[in-house]
């Protein structure tokens, strides 16, 4: 049975709010919205993903943390296992923009790369 949802589409700054009927995850149509709007529905109703920053801790760095992101956006549901395996990722200064700290995250083939340079302090 088709039931319709509200799904508030974040593609541009308007943020509009798209009615999408669906069967479970079965999108049947789009009622308002653009068409990158109705790209959104369907990809967050059958593979929701999201760009993930977080930080990771540097060894002899100038900073304890450099920040890190997803290249790609990644699996929603796999978000909460990425910031577990962040946690336990530690690497040694320098550090160079977009230098690969975790690669194929949970083998999603989906790299973490760093967001800035972290220079190494001397001791």
């Amino acid at each position: 049975m088709a039931e319709i949802s509200e799904i508030i589409c974040v593609t541009c700054p308007k943020g509009c709010t798209l009615r999408v009927k669906h069967e479970g995850k079965q999108v049947l149509e789009v009622l308002d919205g653009c068409k990158r709007g109705e790209e959104y529905a369907i990809c967050e109703l059958q593979d929701p993903r999201r760009m993930v920053a977080s930080t990771v801790r540097v060894d002899g760095g100038l900073h304890p943390l450099v920040p890190v992101y997803t290249k790609k956006a990644f699996p929603k549901h796999l978000i909460p296992d990425l910031a577990r395996a962040l946690r336990n990722v530690e690497i040694p200064a320098p550090v160079k923009i977009n230098q690969v700290v975790l690669p194929n995250a949970l083998g999603t083939g989906i790299d973490v790369v760093a967001s800035r340079d972290m220079p190494k302090v001397a001791a």
